[in-house]
């Protein structure tokens, strides 16, 4: 396929990519491609270290064969496409009022002394960029955040503080709650329906 690309820094897809886009593609008729436009921008993104540039956006167009205003639209109502450079550690701190109600202030101010940054800043190394993010959808462990596609959980400060700490000393973090409960139930076990608990699960701890 020769696309053409308007502006002048350029952006294609990998040969790898390309053969995923045809498994994409394949879930749509023909006149409803544009269909695949989110799922292009996410891999665009994750083969754009991290962002979506006006080349990505101007490629993607040309390839579904849709208006480049139509892109832009898509790529800058959703928050999980950055339209500016980021760092190699994106760490994306959601303040909707669930977790608000939480405590996430103090996970914002956590972040913030650690880092040494606000919201939409990268660090000078260019290792970190903290954003703001809208609801996670993950109200039950407030509060939340994004890290490489998981989810840290029931942080406070001080676990907050130390899931950076621990980033940058290039310690595992174990995606889930870091308060100690499992999963999403109630913190030290089920109070209903206990027989159907878990037989291995440790309450308050690991699984």
């Amino acid at each position: 396929m020769s696309v053409k690309v308007k502006n002048a820094e350029k952006f294609e897809f990998t040969p790898e990519n390309l053969e995923w886009t045809k498994t994409q593609l394949a879930k749509y008729p023909e006149n409803r491609k544009e269909s695949c436009v989110m799922p292009f921008l996410h891999r665009a993104q994750e083969q754009n270290n991290g962002w979506v540039s006006v080349p990505v956006m101007e490629y993607i167009a040309d390839f579904l064969d849709m208006p480049y205003i139509r892109v832009h639209e898509v790529a800058s109502f959703y928050s999980m496409y950055n339209l500016k450079p980021v760092g190699k550690h994106v760490i994306e701190v959601c303040t909707t009022t669930p977790c608000w109600l939480r405590g996430s202030d103090d996970v914002v101010k956590a972040c913030k002394e650690e880092l040494g940054i606000g919201f939409g800043e990268t660090t000078e190394d260019g290792e970190y960029t903290l954003l703001e993010v809208e609801c996670a959808g993950a109200c039950v462990n407030a509060p939340v955040i994004a890290y490489k596609e998981e989810y840290y959980e029931d942080l406070d400060e001080d676990s907050t503080r130390k899931f950076i700490r621990d980033l940058k000393a290039g310690v595992a973090v174990k995606p889930g709650p870091q308060n100690g409960r499992f999963k999403s139930c109630p913190f030290g076990g089920p109070t209903t329906l206990k027989d159907m608990a878990p037989k291995n699960a440790t309450f308050g701890g690991d699984e």
